[in-house]
């Protein structure tokens, strides 16, 4: 008996890392004026990011249904397996309900609601996928990831202000006020929310204000899962924010993971975004939010 990890596409993760890494991948369903997508199978990141901007109209992102959960799940119970599912979080989307619905009557099948996104999520399975290695059960590993998720901390410097505008999550006159000024936003998702934790006028003096909250969670623990981000066609915002913080990893990491944001967060934050997702050092894993559903 093996452990297979399901997980959504708001993951980040994509067909062929889920192909080549042996994770069930249940993606998310985006709708652009051309017709219906499946994010990171028959649309690319990037296609993702070239089609939001041609387009003058938000796409819009459909929640994973039981019956799509349902589906992968009694599969790879059928097969012998034990599951662990890991899911968006539960305040930004339906996805964990209907997954925890799927699973229901299903015997070692264990949701994990992730109350993350992007990277965030990520380094949930991450972690999993780590602990699977070590020979752990999906029981004790859903435990043990519900214990530690409280720890990921996942900050994003937005590099404009006009998909935000479009989402209805900042009015018309403070977007073009702050394009003007050029203000960059500083977000992070803390108890699984998106919240706004501060601007910075200018790319500069956004990456060092990035770093200041990394600063102020402790630091990086550098012994768990990490990883960056980025929106758009190309990762030069990331290569200068990497190459000004290149005190935070020197000897610390090797090879500080990049990752290209796909579109159930990319249609929010739009191009020009950078994100840095990682477990705290002053975490304890002492906050468990939610204890393992089946």
């Amino acid at each position: 008996m093996s452990v297979v990890f399901v997980v959504d596409s708001a993951s980040d993760v994509d067909i062929e890392e889920a192909d080549k890494r042996g994770i069930c991948l249940i993606p998310m369903e985006i709708k652009f004026s051309d017709g219906e997508y499946l994010d990171g199978v028959n649309l690319s990141h990037r296609r993702f990011f070239e089609k939001l901007i041609e387009e003058d109209v938000l796409p819009k992102t459909s929640q994973i249904n039981e019956f799509r959960f349902r589906e992968c799940f009694e599969s790879k119970v059928r097969n012998g397996d034990e599951v662990v599912a890991i899911t968006i979080s539960s305040k930004l989307s339906g996805t964990y309900e209907c997954a925890v619905k799927a699973a229901s009557g299903l015997s070692g099948v264990y949701v994990v609601d992730s109350l993350n996104a992007c990277i965030g999520e990520r380094l949930v399975l991450e972690y999993g996928l780590k602990l699977s290695e070590k020979g752990m059960s999906a029981a004790d590993i859903a435990a043990e990831l519900n214990r530690r998720k409280g720890d990921i901390k996942l900050l994003a410097l937005v590099g404009t202000l006009k998909y935000l505008q479009m989402g209805g999550r900042v009015s018309k006159a403070v977007a073009i006020a702050g394009e003007l000024l050029g203000v960059k936003p500083v977000v992070s998702v803390e108890d699984g929310e998106v919240k706004l934790i501060g601007k910075a006028l200018g790319s500069k003096k956004g990456n060092n204000l990035l770093n200041t909250f990394i600063k102020s969670a402790g630091g990086i623990d550098f012994d768990m899962p990490y990883a960056t981000a980025y929106s758009g066609l190309d990762a030069g915002t990331l290569n200068k924010y990497m190459e000004d913080s290149r005190y935070l990893y020197e000897g610390k990491a090797d090879n500080v993971p990049r990752y290209l944001i796909g579109s159930t967060i990319g249609t929010h934050v739009g191009p020009g975004a950078i994100a840095v997702a990682f477990f705290a050092v002053n975490g304890k894993g002492e906050k468990e939010d939610r204890s393992d559903d089946k």
